[in-house]
């Protein structure tokens, strides 16, 4: 487990299996401003641990910070307990690096943390407008919840300039699937105009069109090409990677990419595309745009994708492009500020594991390890 609760100085942090030694964080510097990872730890009471990243990518834990709020580390079934939240964007970061976002699932709430050269700050705790909220999503000052459990829901907040939240009236909106959809993500496109959700159960991929005060259009109803659409990541040029995770078939994981109208309609470019492995579940897609990553969590391994840059259409790069051993169970992915290094949250080995990105041919090189994080941790990002 992790060191007990630290809002202002360092403490030791656990062994890196690479080095096979403590490492305290005192001996390199204290600014979480020049490197971070950051874990939502999804405890009853929950917290976000943070890790201080050198410029080679390896990781020292720092501190724990709490949320304010209550994390749910027990899953919803047919969720394993290693992925109790089954979802993507449990926790992100705001413009500048000034803020995180934290959902607490356990008491169905959001919190603003400030981030600080050597601690985080609580700015803000308010309700989510639904019930175990699991997934968010920002665009400048919007930011909007995807609410899995009761009736799901989207809600949406306006961010203030001290990062406080205030719930935007009229933006609540249903998904497609109703109680039943088992809903994964929520995120905005690039140019901020269009709300994905991606719903596990229905095989489906909700949209709505965003007009010029924040509000959500009724969802769209769009079928996902594969089966148990999960996570999924846009690229600079419009793009939409899905994984598809097909029921945890063994085997029979794959991707899609799609092209989305101004209306909030998807067409498929490429229509899933196998990789092999069994329960594809993360997307991440670097800054490049060329390259998207998928981690599969029940196969212990994250495959690699090649996105055209004209037509958008997808092309297995590697099924093994990295392995992270049979049990580690793979499940959220990050991408450093500039996208050199990849960090991989093991739900399994409740560690994080970083890797190299070539920038060339979209490998994956290992480089560290660190645990001592409690099970049933979701949600990571880096800065």
């Amino acid at each position: 487990m992790l060191t007990p609760l630290n809002t202002a100085t360092f403490a030791k942090g656990p062994k890196k299996s690479h080095q096979g030694g403590p490492k305290n964080a005192h001996a390199r510097g204290k600014n979480f401003r020049a490197g971070a990872v950051y874990v939502l730890t999804n405890q009853p009471n929950n917290t976000v641990a943070v890790f201080r990243r050198t410029a080679k990518g390896t990781l020292t834990f720092a501190a724990e910070f709490p949320t304010g709020g209550a994390g749910n580390p027990t899953p919803q079934p047919p969720d394993p307990a290693t992925d109790p939240l089954a979802s993507q964007n449990a926790l992100i970061i705001g413009p500048g690096n000034r803020f995180l976002f934290a959902v607490n699932p356990g008491s169905n709430q959001i919190s603003v943390l400030k981030i600080n050269k050597n601690s985080l700050t609580m700015v803000d705790l308010v309700d989510s407008g639904g019930v175990r909220p699991i997934s968010l999503a920002l665009d400048h000052d919007l930011l909007y919840v995807l609410n899995e459990g009761g009736t799901p829901n989207i809600t949406g907040f306006d961010v203030d300039e001290d990062g406080t939240l205030t719930p935007l009236a009229d933006s609540t909106q249903p998904l497609i699937g109703g109680v039943a959809a088992d809903p994964a993500q929520i995120d905005f496109s690039q140019d901020g105009e269009l709300l994905v959700v991606t719903e596990k159960n229905g095989n489906r991929i909700d949209t709505y069109t965003i007009d010029d005060d924040g509000l959500p259009s009724a969802p769209i109803d769009n079928a996902s090409n594969g089966m148990t659409s999960f996570g999924f990541a846009f690229n600079n040029a419009g793009t939409l990677v899905v994984s598809e995770a097909f029921g945890g078939a063994p085997n029979q994981s794959a991707a899609s990419s799609y092209s989305a109208a101004d209306n909030g309609t998807l067409s498929v470019i490429s229509g899933s595309v196998a990789n092999s492995q069994t329960a594809s579940c993360w997307v991440v897609i670097p800054n490049s745009g060329k390259f998207a990553f998928v981690s599969n969590t029940a196969s212990g391994t994250i495959s690699s994708y090649r996105i055209n840059p004209v037509d958008g259409s997808l092309t297995l790069l590697n099924p093994v492009a990295a392995s992270t051993g049979m049990g580690s169970a793979p499940i959220d992915m990050t991408l450093s500020v500039n996208s050199r290094f990849l960090f991989v949250l093991l739900g399994g080995n409740q560690s994080v594991a970083s890797f190299r990105i070539g920038g060339g041919d979209g490998s994956l090189t290992p480089v560290d390890t660190i645990g001592g994080l409690p099970f049933g941790a979701q949600g990571i990002v880096a800065k």
